[in-house]
């Protein structure tokens, strides 16, 4: 299946990177940007270049619509009349719905809902998915392969699609913001910034392993690296206090009210 993207961003360029990579021809892809400088990279690997999103639909089974929920009014306005039920559209935006998409192509086409994270332009991503019902196999098939192959995957009912934002989608800003404090205290005490950061992301990295493999819950993992009187418990202690646990639940929630106006306001 021939598959397009309408905008060439930083998720388009992470999703075509990982195709590539899992071996599709350059020549199955198609792309277009109302910036034409985003275009020039996808020419030279071979990808074909489109002047305008009404050709891609055209020319793809699959159309990833990888614009920002603002855009989306107005380019499904644009590639309305080259849409019918044979192509399959993806929205990749938050709050954008299944239903959005199509009454804004006026077609009951199949349509499948992502939400991605920018983890993917390393191969580490972490993806959400849900389908339509008319979504062929092939075309689930075909998806699904093009974010699984730049990491994991997780399928859901369109429900829980807002909700699953601050979950993955919004979720490394909060990682990088707890780094970015954490390399703040290393530098106040003369610990070198390079060698900081080193330590930082390796315990980011070897923690989501325990979390991933160990068997055990995040509260007996916290037990295993906490002892009474020691030095972690001190740390904690002061998360505590400071309430960093429903300080993250009230920005989750926050997260997920904004989709759902995104929505509202595309």
């Amino acid at each position: 299946m021939k598959i397009g993207f309408i905008g060439a961003g930083n998720m388009a360029t992470a999703i075509i990177g990982g195709l590539l990579g899992a071996g599709t021809k350059a020549e199955d892809i198609c792309v277009f940007d109302m910036d034409s400088s985003k275009l020039d990279t996808f020419s030279a690997k071979g990808i074909s270049v489109e002047v305008n999103g009404c050709d891609v639909t055209k020319k793809c089974d699959i159309i990833v619509l990888a614009v920002k929920p603002q855009n989306y009014s107005e380019v499904l306005r644009e590639i309305a009349p080259c849409a019918d039920e044979s192509k399959t559209f993806v929205s990749i935006a938050a709050g954008i719905t299944i239903n959005f998409v199509r009454k804004g192509l006026g077609v009951d086409c199949p349509v499948v809902r992502v939400m991605p994270n920018t983890p993917l332009l390393v191969g580490k991503g972490a993806t959400a998915i849900c389908f339509s019902d008319n979504v062929s196999l092939q075309a689930k098939e075909v998806t699904s392969a093009m974010f699984s192959c730049s990491g994991a995957l997780e399928e859901f009912t369109e429900d829980k699609m807002d909700a699953i934002i601050s979950v993955n989608g919004s979720s490394p800003a909060y990682f990088y913001l707890f780094a970015k404090a954490m390399l703040s205290y290393a530098e106040s005490v003369g610990i070198e910034r390079v060698s900081a950061m080193n330590l930082i992301c390796a315990a980011m990295e070897g923690s989501a392993e325990m979390l991933r493999s160990s068997g055990d819950d995040p509260d007996t993992l916290i037990k295993k690296v906490s002892s009474k009187g020691g030095t972690t418990i001190e740390a904690l202690n002061k998360f505590y206090e400071h309430g960093l646990e429903s300080a993250v639940k009230d920005a989750m929630a926050a997260c997920t009210k904004r989709a759902a106006e995104l929505a509202a306001e595309a």
